[in-house]
């Protein structure tokens, strides 16, 4: 049996890309950086966190020592570790570690750097690194941990990624890399300002092997509410074949950075052995979302994690992270 390890599934470490100044978050870094360090903070009470970053010490002066936290040196093109770094596949219980090509969301921005750095860090990990001759990205992927792969047309589909795929010979790849019998696709559900091509992580998630958090919008005068319906139509009805259990996310008030909508969402949440961390942004959906998650994960702590400034550069919590199964245990050469 194959398949791709579910986040929800125990962990062995998080990845994590520090901000440096040659990242786009160079206008406001020192904001960047301790929304970082904030998050890093939160992850080591849980798991181990390997962050990469360009200056090993400079980064690690920002931290107490603890037994949690590893550094590996790499300079990447920006910060988004869920889209550029491997995926972890099961294959008769041996562990390899997926390298798909990143193209920085089909071309938009440059990412010869982000698209090598599992190579580069590949020395630091005990399973196999394979390389794949498919333009993906973490984000695009959400998987139940037994057959089910979840993802959208706008951006699998995407002429932008892999233009000589048909939607059959795409299905197929996915079922072929992942050993997934079932691959769903959303028509439907964007968020404004995204770069991503709608990734899925930014609306709908599993966090079960038979439930799916999403995001709605109950306003009608919002831009996202007609398409977002439509999407938890195609939700409901994927719920009534599969059996899936459903539960809504209230879609944030709009909020802007100059003069621009941000793609704020809950839906960007991320696992970690015993807790849930959870995007928040300052507004008034925040206490909300936190008890829909603190009556749905009575077994895991809720953690409220301030992303205000991750949505500047269109991503949050989940988008610059990546989880690594169980299983796959980091090199003592790491500092």
């Amino acid at each position: 049996m194959k398949r791709l390890i579910a986040e929800f599934e125990e962990q062995s470490f998080t990845q994590i890309i520090f901000p440096h100044s040659k990242t786009d978050w160079v206008d406001y870094l020192d904001e960047a950086q301790n929304t970082f360090v904030n998050i890093i903070n939160e992850i080591i009470k849980y798991q181990k966190c390997l962050v990469v970053c360009d200056n090993i010490e400079s980064v690690k002066s920002r931290f107490k020592e603890d037994k949690n936290l590893y550094f590996a040196k790499y300079e990447t093109n920006d910060t988004w570790a869920r889209d550029c770094s491997a995926l972890c596949v099961e294959e008769d219980k041996n562990i390899k570690l997926l390298d798909f090509t990143f193209t920085g969301w089909g071309g938009k921005f440059e990412a010869s750097k982000d698209n090598a750095m599992s190579k580069s860090l590949a020395r630091y990990y005990d399973k196999e690194l394979i390389q794949i001759g498919l333009i993906l990205e973490g984000g695009a992927v959400e998987s139940n941990g037994i057959d089910t792969i979840l993802t959208t047309s706008e951006c699998m589909l995407n002429k932008n990624r892999n233009s000589t795929l048909s939607k059959e010979q795409m299905t197929q790849r996915l079922q072929d890399e992942f050993g997934a019998k079932n691959i769903l696709y959303l028509n439907h559900g964007y968020l404004a300002s995204d770069d991503t091509d709608s990734h899925v992580d930014t609306l709908a998630r599993f966090i079960d092997e038979k439930t799916i958090m999403y995001i709605t919008c109950q306003d009608e005068s919002d831009e996202h509410y007609k398409e977002l319906k439509l999407m938890q139509e195609e939700l409901q009805l994927m719920a009534s074949v599969h059996n899936f259990t459903l539960i809504a996310l209230p879609m944030t008030d709009a909020i802007y950075f100059e003069d621009e909508r941000l793609p704020a969402t809950y839906a960007n949440f991320l696992f970690v052995n015993g807790g849930v961390l959870v995007p928040t942004y300052g507004v008034k959906q925040d206490e909300e979302v936190l008890e829909i998650f603190r009556e749905t994960f009575k077994d895991r702590d809720v953690v409220a994690i301030d992303c205000s400034t991750l949505i500047k550069q269109h991503g949050s919590l989940h988008c610059v992270t990546m989880n690594f199964a169980a299983g796959v245990t980091l090199s003592a050469l790491l500092i």
